[in-house]
């Protein structure tokens, strides 16, 4: 996700201080990877740079004074066109588990016990992500469900790999 845009999109309801603009970043998106203050703030300089926000206000603070952001015209164009682009659907042809798979048969080490840690791993995490989408809100379950989804459609590729092990190993040996 491009936190730039993510910022145009939450400083376009109101204008905000950095620290601010954190914390609802975090809270929408960054539950799972909080941004760092760095991030912010040199996210906040590039948007500044580029015309996409301005200062819209300092105020003195306990540190340095405290910059209220508010977003241009040309930062609402620039989230509207974002948000009316489709995102590039990625196939994950080469994936990291696949080069594993292919790697432990070059080498003759067991490529079924990496899909079975692998199953294994994404059956705890399917579990985590229930029990976590069971007690939250609504925006939460819809995050647990698309990285459920996801999930089971890797468990999918590892039960389809696994019973193809013997026929790949053959070709990757060729």
């Amino acid at each position: 996700m491009s936190i730039s845009q993510a910022f145009l999109g939450l400083l376009e309801a109101h204008p905000r201080h950095g620290y601010d603009l954190k914390r609802a970043y975090d809270e929408r998106f960054g539950a799972d990877r909080p941004l760092a203050y760095g991030q912010v703030y040199a996210t906040l300089s590039r948007l500044l740079k580029h015309g996409l926000v301005i200062v819209d206000g300092v105020e003195p603070g306990e540190g340095p004074d405290r910059k209220r952001y508010a977003i241009t015209p040309a930062g609402i164009a620039d989230v509207e066109r974002w948000l009316g682009q489709p995102e590039k659907p990625e196939p994950y042809l080469q994936s990291t588990l696949y080069t594993k798979v292919i790697l432990a048969l070059l080498t003759g080490r067991p490529a079924a016990e990496i899909l079975d840690t692998q199953r294994s791993e994404h059956l705890r995490l399917m579990r985590e992500l229930t029990r976590r989408k069971a007690a939250g809100d609504l925006a939460d379950q819809l995050v647990c469900d698309h990285a459920l989804f996801h999930l089971e459609a890797d468990l999918r590729w590892l039960e389809l790999t696994a019973a193809r092990l013997d026929e790949l190993a053959g070709t990757v040996r060729s």
